[in-house]
């Protein structure tokens, strides 16, 4: 899987900065984008960011927010400057700690609304995440602890209010099945899909 994503987005132009490639992994929790988004850095031959949009949540109910959090960080990397992003401390419930984020190769955003409309003109990759929600549900209490429980259905909703908005599954260049058991699949525009 991380291959093909990697290999579509190097066969495109960049699209971030002069030089640079943006993978946008999204998708509901608890669907795989982080095991996803790891195997791309690992497998990567350029410098590479994983951005994790968990540390850019403002809370619980933050996700609508998201759209503006993420265009402020990627208009400096646009202009091949140095950006930055105010990391959310979950257990204290408040606004941490700003990360700095460099200009590199390929930066990869993984998380509920990395596919965001608006941020579309500077994304190389979309890739589009999922799996069963019972799966998801359990993978995301076993990530998360019994601190996501309450929330889930809460989240859950909000996720789904986003993606219908956003129309992010039917933009996406890749579908990936969360659980393995079918190939990830390109989706190239005014052409039939593509098994791989």
């Amino acid at each position: 899987m991380a291959r093909l994503v990697l290999d579509l987005a190097t066969s495109r132009p960049p699209t971030l900065g002069g030089s640079g490639w943006l993978v946008c992994i999204d998708g509901p929790s608890g669907a795989g984008k982080s095991t996803l988004a790891d195997a791309v850095e690992r497998a990567a031959s350029v410098r590479t960011r994983v951005v994790r949009l968990d540390d850019m949540y403002q809370g619980w109910d933050g996700l609508p927010h998201l759209p503006d959090q993420l265009e402020q960080l990627l208009s400096p990397l646009d202009r091949d400057a140095a950006s930055s992003y105010t990391r959310y401390d979950w257990r204290a419930g408040a606004p941490g700690e700003d990360v700095t984020v460099t200009p590199v190769p390929l930066l990869v955003l993984e998380g509920v609304g990395a596919g965001t409309a608006r941020i579309s003109p500077l994304t190389t990759v979309l890739v589009w995440v999922d799996a069963p929600a019972e799966l998801r549900r359990r993978r995301g209490v076993e990530r998360d602890g019994d601190s996501f429980e309450p929330h889930w259905e809460a989240w859950a909703e909000a996720e789904a209010h986003h993606f219908e908005r956003q129309g992010t599954r039917g933009r996406a260049d890749v579908l990936v099945d969360g659980t393995g058991r079918v190939p990830p699949r390109t989706v190239v525009p005014g052409a039939a899909s593509s098994d791989h």
